[in-house]
């Protein structure tokens, strides 16, 4: 019998872990998933507008935790930290996966004017530069915060949240060929 492959999902976003399972169980239920979450790394990255030395060093450690855990690939759940993965990598002997590397491929594969639209201050950057490295010499990237759209979802309006998000990419959509919806919060807008 063959060994199941074991996949630890690293959350910076707890709430997204019900929506990983039922898609881990659709699409690959073959595979192990171990779930380990710190909402704290989030909180601090959008306190500093970025990932700190401190929550750097925190996150590397759960990817060494994952990686004794018998993991086979870590998936990274926050595009927050998708810079951070790359750099935790370099400590392991497994592959970090993002899950924002096949959007910012696909996006560059539909055109070269591109909107990143992020609504956590966090990702600005790390969605921004993840897009723009997919791309190409004429590659143009505009970030698009949409302010106060993540701190409703975290006060529970839907609503609001989503009526921000949606007149965001009504307004980037006219001057842009593809729109980058650049965190899995958005994800229920498609």
């Amino acid at each position: 019998m063959m060994k199941k492959k074991k996949v630890v999902v690293l959350y910076t976003f707890p709430q997204a872990m019900d929506e990983f399972k039922n898609l881990f169980a659709q699409y690959v239920p073959e595979v192990e998933m171990i779930n380990i979450a710190d909402d704290s790394l989030l909180q601090e990255a959008l306190a500093n507008q970025g990932v700190t030395a401190a929550a750097r060093e925190r996150y590397l450690q759960y990817a060494l935790i994952a990686e004794r855990l018998g993991a086979d690939a870590i998936l990274n759940q926050c595009s927050s930290y998708t810079e951070c993965a790359d750099w935790a990598e370099q400590a392991l002997h497994i592959p970090i996966l993002k899950i924002d590397a096949p959007m910012a491929e696909q996006a560059n594969r539909l055109g070269q004017k591109i909107a990143v639209i992020v609504t956590a201050i966090s990702s600005v950057g790390p969605s921004s530069r993840l897009v723009a490295r997919y791309g190409g010499p004429d590659t143009q990237v505009t970030p698009c915060y949409v302010d106060g759209a993540y701190q409703a979802l975290l006060q529970g309006n839907r609503d609001q949240h989503d009526d921000l998000v949606i007149a965001a990419v009504e307004k980037a959509a006219a001057n842009h060929e593809v729109i980058v919806m650049a965190q899995g919060s958005m994800a229920r807008l498609l």
